[in-house]
């Protein structure tokens, strides 16, 4: 089940936010593991044992890590390193099994040895998320910096919160341990609140990314002889504001009825279109992702406290596993050490600081020339498809717009696609999703009413016309 369906829509989540309005307040969290499970089960089937599995293993790991912290802290360090390790373990098993023994069956063919069966395992939805989640649990009630849930009950509402389980933000425990633990006070506010962001984020989702999806994916699918230079840049543009306007989306609509259920989620993008560098590119894109790789991987490793050589090694490594945790296909590797070499770059370089405004502009440009690039990797089937697409790119092939592709290029997909370009020139500071979240005063209270009642009604009719399009980063 995904936000943007309308069973979702007028069915899951009305039904969710009436029966808790009728009394369910007092059992939130019990309530909210029943339509958790539920709403997972719904896209997840028998993996929601697998999940369970994990809910029960952390919680029970870190009640125990909370004790021999002080009391026995050999013992608790060799338990948190068993427990991170299970966890990695699940996630390589699941979602690296299939593509590791395909790479050992390609060398040992090389080799010109027999090469066994292949290996195709499903991948259960969101276990890279709620995996990452128990893991900064974990390691948090380890380091002492957050204290384990009281129940298994508030362990299990924190990973079964269905506005954050499938595809994010990661949010930590420690960031809603209030919210879990407490009934919420100003409930009617935080509907008021929550409801516009919501609805903002489904129209970005519906009208924008799924319209100009169909742009992409017409590009990219292309057969290679049919490529134009117009045609690849036409994909690439495309795609970068599918997956921006897909993934933000999502996370607009995540925060909006993580909201209205009474809790705050933290912002999961800071129109990253608008850095000025690519340092500056991932301190506001998947922001959730980027802070818990730098706090549960790249400072462990020795961030910048060991000198440069060491510092570079470790960008690498994390950017490596950044591509990783995307998926199982050396394209996602290459993104991760393409978007590492350019933070390495720029720190040998010092173009990661911001420097003068008046050079803004060009660095913005630059910026985002780069990671379009890099969405070509990201996008692209394999290797030798993006190599092929940025052959195309930069060497020019002439000729007419293919007809596989123009065909998609219909005057309601441009428009949306110009409003989604548009968003590249706009001011740094402009949020609309966080005005409807926490401004006060009356420009935020018109803002909020026209989102209602006018961007909700055409944004739940795109999406009764659409067919089923699942967010981007359902795969991860």
């Amino acid at each position: 089940m995904v936000f943007s369906d309308p069973v979702f829509l007028f069915a899951f989540m009305p039904c969710c936010l009436l029966l808790l309005w009728a009394g369910g307040w007092r059992v939130r969290n019990q309530f909210l593991i029943a339509v958790g499970t539920v709403f997972y089960i719904w896209g997840g089937r028998g993996f929601v044992l697998l999940l369970a599995a994990s809910v029960i293993g952390n919680h029970l790991a870190a009640n125990r890590l909370a004790r021999w912290r002080t009391e026995r802290p050999a013992a608790g360090r060799r338990l948190v390193q068993l427990v991170v390790v299970l966890n990695l373990t699940s996630i390589g098993v699941w979602k690296y099994g299939g593509f590791a023994v395909a790479q050992t069956s390609a060398l040992m063919r090389a080799a010109g040895l027999h090469a066994g069966a292949t290996v195709h395992l499903a991948l259960p939805i969101a276990i890279s998320f709620y995996t990452f989640q128990c893991i900064s649990y974990v390691i948090d009630v380890w380091r002492g910096t957050s204290q384990p849930a009281p129940k298994l009950t508030d362990f299990a509402a924190y990973i079964l919160l269905f506005p954050h389980l499938i595809a994010g933000p990661i949010v930590r425990y420690a960031d809603i341990e209030h919210d879990l633990l407490t009934v919420p006070a100003h409930r009617y506010d935080d509907f008021v609140e929550g409801a516009p962001r919501f609805f903002w984020g489904l129209a970005k989702k519906v009208m924008v990314a799924d319209q100009v999806a169909a742009i992409a994916n017409a590009s990219f699918d292309l057969p290679y002889g049919h490529y134009t230079t117009a045609s690849v840049w036409i994909g690439a543009l495309a795609y970068a504001v599918q997956i921006y306007f897909d993934f933000s989306g999502y996370s607009d609509m995540a925060i909006g009825l993580a909201r209205m259920f009474g809790f705050h989620f933290p912002e999961n993008f800071n129109r990253p279109y608008s850095a000025v560098s690519i340092t500056d590119f991932w301190r506001r894109w998947h922001m959730s992702l980027s802070s818990w790789f730098r706090d549960y991987v790249y400072i462990p490793l020795g961030g910048n406290r060991r000198g440069p050589v060491r510092t570079y090694a470790n960008l690498s490594i994390v950017f490596l596993l950044t591509g990783l945790w995307h998926g199982a296909n050396w394209t996602f590797i290459v993104w991760g050490l393409f978007h590492g070499a350019c933070l390495v770059i720029e720190r040998l370089t010092g173009l990661g600081v911001h420097g003068t405004p008046s050079w803004a502009p060009l660095r913005r440009l630059v910026t985002f020339t780069l990671v379009l690039l890099g969405w070509v990797l990201f996008r692209s089937r394999d290797l030798p498809h993006a190599m092929h697409f940025f052959y195309v790119m930069f060497l020019p092939h002439g000729g007419p717009i293919p007809l596989g592709l123009d065909l998609f290029l219909t005057t309601q997909r441009l428009f949306w696609w110009a409003v989604g370009i548009s968003v590249i020139f706009m001011p740094a500071d402009g949020q609309i999703g966080r005005v409807l979240t926490y401004r006060s005063g009356r420009s935020a209270d018109a803002l909020r009413l026209a989102m209602v009642l006018v961007v909700a009604p055409l944004a739940c009719m795109y999406a009764l016309s659409s067919t089923f399009s699942p967010f981007l980063y359902f795969q991860f």
